[in-house]
């Protein structure tokens, strides 16, 4: 079930479009009977998708690109809130794409591997360990961009906050929140590198791009009604994925 609710939450935290639409019963089912979530924030989630069902496509679709489309203090890039232009994050892109890969999972060329939504999609197919040292490892950036959207009274924000209950608060977690509170509406990522004081921070857990993995896996099988993206090869480019870039 652990594989179901992080695949819900990366369709729920994806561009918004007529397929999710369709499937929100599907999702709002999974939430909650999820066994990774206690009771309160499940129906939280349960609440946020009875939101999204009384709206329509366009109206869902305008608030996402107003949240997560306008400036990078939202951006879902992981990289760009720990690496911004910088080559160190097409380093990263790369260690990264080379992690999906040895788990069968192909990218088409419009589609970042730094996405969130994309990074749940792979963590939902994951035993439970990786789950928790690659969400982990990321979790200063998903904590400070729950925040924030907190802090501007968006209901995306239960997203963000079950991944924390998924994963765990990072240390800096209180101070991340701190920050939200405290910030312009137009910060950007320099409060977060105050924070975090240069430590330098990955994703992949180690150095080895397979860390964790065991070199080249076989994914496991999509038990649930909601479709992965996992494949056992290449997909042609321009095949349905996650909006990474628009």
């Amino acid at each position: 079930m652990s594989g179901l609710t992080l695949r819900a939450i990366a369709r729920l935290m994806d561009y918004p479009t007529e397929d999710l639409k369709a499937a929100l019963g599907e999702i709002r089912d999974v939430l909650a009977e999820g066994s990774l979530l206690d009771k309160a924030l499940a129906d939280r989630l349960v609440g946020f998708v009875d939101t999204l069902d009384r709206q329509s496509v366009l109206e869902m679709q305008e608030e996402y690109v107003a949240l997560f489309d306008r400036g990078r203090a939202l951006s879902l890039h992981l990289f760009e809130h720990v690496h911004g232009e910088s080559r160190d994050r097409g380093q990263a892109m790369v260690d990264l794409m080379e992690l999906y890969k040895s788990a069968g999972l192909y990218l088409d060329a419009h589609e970042l591997p730094d996405h969130l939504p994309l990074m749940l999609e792979y963590l939902s197919t994951r035993p439970q360990p990786e789950v928790e040292e690659l969400l982990g490892d990321a979790m200063g950036v998903v904590v400070l961009i729950g925040a924030r959207l907190r802090e501007r009274g968006s209901d995306y924000c239960v997203l963000f906050e079950a991944l924390e209950a998924i994963a765990g608060s990072p240390e800096e977690a209180d101070e991340l929140r701190k920050t939200a509170a405290t910030e312009g509406p137009d910060e950007t990522i320099e409060k977060m590198d105050e924070i975090w004081e240069e430590e330098q921070v990955t994703f992949l857990g180690n150095s080895d791009p397979a860390g964790g993995c065991g070199g080249a896996t076989t994914p496991p099988a999509n038990t649930g009604a909601i479709p992965v993206r996992v494949t056992d090869e290449q997909p042609a480019a321009g095949s349905s994925a996650a909006r990474s870039q628009r």
